[in-house]
């Protein structure tokens, strides 16, 4: 099973695509000859699950267009998409932001999906999505340090209950690198896919750790690399895994 990460910064673009003519003008920017760069990129990597942290559901930089429906559709993906904002964030009545959305497209069916909401920081949205053999939970966490902690507190508890091997991917926000997972770790007993640490942002000149896919003991990563691919300022994720119970996937 391959399975990409990919924070895509709601298809806007990267260094002059978004900083010009003005720093951030990007953001408004129309997003269409870029995501389908993004979706020609996802095609080439052939992925069976993708997590997608930051896409637009529907803004007028979409013309209105949920970018995850518009991949899924061109690629043949089963796909869940929400907003990362509670209902009653303040981010829910401003435009644009309240299509900020997380996503998860599986080319397998999707057995249940569910969405949690951490106590704090503005990026709340969990995505937990069952598939056959594995429970995928998708988060984008607070710049926080202290939110940060208390959020993975939170996502601790929400894999004690899930019977089935457990993936967590996301744009984790970690500063100061995976060291700020370590107790994290200790206590799920899950792993990093990225064994080298190996870091993921800016895209072109990678200095940070901050994009994860950690999984259970009972995944194997046959195979872990991060594309030099700019349309984000995020770089991709890439892992090939496997259950070690034979046919379990």
């Amino acid at each position: 099973m391959r399975f990409l990460l990919y924070n895509i910064r709601y298809a806007t673009g990267h260094q002059n695509g978004y900083h010009l003519p003005l720093p951030f003008s990007g953001f408004f920017k129309k997003t269409e000859i870029n995501l389908q760069r993004i979706i020609n990129f996802i095609s080439s990597i052939n992925p069976d699950i993708v997590a997608l942290v930051e896409v637009d559901s529907g803004s007028y930089r979409t013309g209105k267009f949920c970018q995850a429906e518009i991949i899924a559709k061109q690629l043949g993906f089963n796909f869940v998409v929400e907003s990362k904002y509670l209902g009653d964030s303040l981010a829910q009545i401003v435009p644009v932001l309240n299509r900020q959305s997380n996503a998860l497209l599986t080319r397998q069916s999707i057995e249940k999906y569910k969405f949690y909401y951490f106590e704090q920081g503005v990026k709340r949205l969990i995505i937990q999505t069952d598939l056959h053999a594995v429970a995928i939970f998708i988060v984008h966490l607070s710049l926080k340090y202290r939110h940060r902690q208390n959020q993975l507190e939170f996502l601790h508890s929400l894999i004690e209950q899930t019977d089935k091997e457990v993936i967590i991917a996301g744009d984790f926000n970690t500063f100061w690198g995976s060291r700020e997972l370590k107790l994290f770790l200790a206590a799920t007993g899950l792993k990093n896919a990225n064994v080298s640490n190996a870091p993921s942002h800016p895209s072109h000149g990678p200095k940070r750790q901050i994009d994860f896919i950690l999984h259970s003991s009972g995944i194997r990563i046959d195979n872990f690399y991060i594309p030099d691919v700019r349309l984000s300022d995020h770089s991709p994720l890439v892992c090939d895994f496997s259950c070690v119970l034979e046919n379990a996937i």
